[in-house]
């Protein structure tokens, strides 16, 4: 059987202001990205512990609907306890961790999915001995996250 190559002649897509951007942000096994720095998760004081932010697809000019990020707890750390107007997809690739949705906890492992409806009180937490480590899909028009107060 002979194998057909592909000669595809294509151009990159144009985003905000014209420019190229598409772009190939290669894995590096410390769960990084080339091109692609991390992000403090939110300003100082607010209430969660140890957790970075890689910002991959959304915010540098695309023109998707979406944002895909990616989040890391360390052991013992947490995401804010939250909601928003605005619906979640969480895909785990690293370790394991917890996420507490309205009255329920959850426990996610590796390639689990988990959808977190719109107005769901929510918070993701790590209390294992390793780094926990998802993608987290949101719409790229959010509203601001609005604080639980807990009981």
């Amino acid at each position: 059987m002979t194998q057909k190559t592909c000669s595809c002649d294509f151009t990159s897509a144009k985003g905000r202001g014209g420019k190229n951007i598409t772009r190939l942000s290669r894995f590096k096994p410390n769960f990084s990205w080339t091109g692609i720095k991390s992000e403090e998760y939110k300003a100082e004081g607010e209430d969660w512990v140890d957790i970075v932010r890689h910002g991959l697809i959304g915010n540098q000019g695309e023109t998707t609907k979406f944002h895909l990020r990616y989040f890391e707890i360390a052991p013992d750390g947490h995401s804010s306890f939250e909601w928003h107007n605005h619906e979640h997809v969480v895909i785990c690739i690293r370790g394991r961790g917890i996420c507490l949705a309205g009255k329920k906890k959850y426990q996610i492992g590796f390639l689990d999915t988990l959808y977190i409806e719109p107005k769901m009180p929510h918070q993701l937490r790590n209390p294992f001995d390793e780094p926990f480590g998802f993608f987290c899909i949101v719409n790229a028009k959010r509203d601001k996250p609005k604080k639980v107060l807990k009981a």
